[in-house]
């Protein structure tokens, strides 16, 4: 029944029969007779069928949050288990934002020193997708901002304050100044990320808050190509003041705060609530919380 339970979240994640039993290592005719036991168990059609997946019936979309929370608390009793007969072991697997990723080391160093047999994989994307890795159960753990957009059913840890600054290469305008309006940084030629990230979507609203319409001449989806492009001197970026200085290059780059607005925002680590939680998770979580009081610069 687990088993059938997983093939079932893969195929709504996927939407597509051949691609979920591909991801899974399994032939198509094993994942649609394993959803087909389903059902028959069940007593429920729970994939509307034609020549091709068409998305799940009423009932499925009942079945899918039913088989998240039974392969959760399935995959929480194995590492408990597992964390009682051997130590905490295992994977974690985290996402997080492109302005978070500075701070993962934070995170993950001091956590690996005191559990060495755990190990990281860490993926860039953007808050919304974090959400989504979460509910299908593709993530532990995820660094996004706290605020300004909904984020479900999760446990947080706050963790800082963004601050925001231009960033321009010595030499540029406004380079040499304290501070810099929103309406001043408009007026110069940009990179930003692109817009499905939320960071974007901050700072447009605070350019629109300084009656400011801005369009970038360069988006990216990485901190690092926009600050490649800062060094040039050919472009400046907004971006959170722990963030730049995290690059390093003091010489050749200036940071200068933003005011009028003068805004801030959260951003911490977010893992989708459980009771409880993995041992994994819940001493990742613990180490969030140890950073936090520590405070990040």
């Amino acid at each position: 029944m687990i088993d059938k339970l997983e093939y079932f979240i893969a195929l709504a994640r996927e939407k597509h029969f051949a691609r979920a039993a591909e991801e899974l290592g399994i032939s198509q005719p094993t994942l649609s007779a394993a959803i087909r036991q389903l059902e028959d168990h069940l007593g429920v059609m729970l994939v509307v069928r034609g020549s091709r997946y068409q998305g799940l019936t009423p009932e499925g979309q009942r079945v899918l949050e039913w088989a998240r929370r039974i392969v959760g608390d399935t995959r929480t009793m194995r590492e408990e288990m597992r964390a009682a007969r051997k130590g905490l072991s295992g994977h974690i697997r985290l996402a997080a934002i492109p302005t978070t990723l500075a701070m993962v080391p934070r995170i993950t160093a001091p956590f690996q020193e005191k559990h060495p047999d755990v190990t990281f994989s860490i993926v860039s994307t953007t808050s919304i997708k974090i959400l989504g890795l979460l509910e299908n159960l593709e993530i532990d753990a995820g660094l996004t901002y706290l605020e300004n957009e909904p984020l479900g059913r999760v446990t947080s840890v706050p963790l800082l304050h963004e601050h925001y600054c231009l960033v321009t290469a010595k030499g540029t305008p406004f380079a040499d100044r304290a501070t810099v309006t929103w309406q001043e940084a408009g007026s110069v030629r940009l990179c930003l990320l692109t817009a499905d990230m939320q960071n974007r979507r901050i700072i447009n609203r605070h350019f629109a808050e300084a009656g400011v319409s801005v369009e970038p001449s360069l988006e990216a989806n990485s901190m690092i190509v926009l600050f490649s492009h800062v060094r040039t001197g050919r472009w400046a970026s907004i971006m959170p003041r722990n963030v730049a200085k995290s690059f390093g290059f003091p010489d050749e780059i200036s940071m200068v705060s933003l005011v009028e607005p003068e805004p801030h925002h959260t951003v911490g680590l977010v893992a989708t609530h459980r009771e409880p939680f993995t041992p994994l998770v819940s001493a990742l979580l613990h180490e969030a919380r140890v950073l936090a009081e520590k405070g990040i610069d």
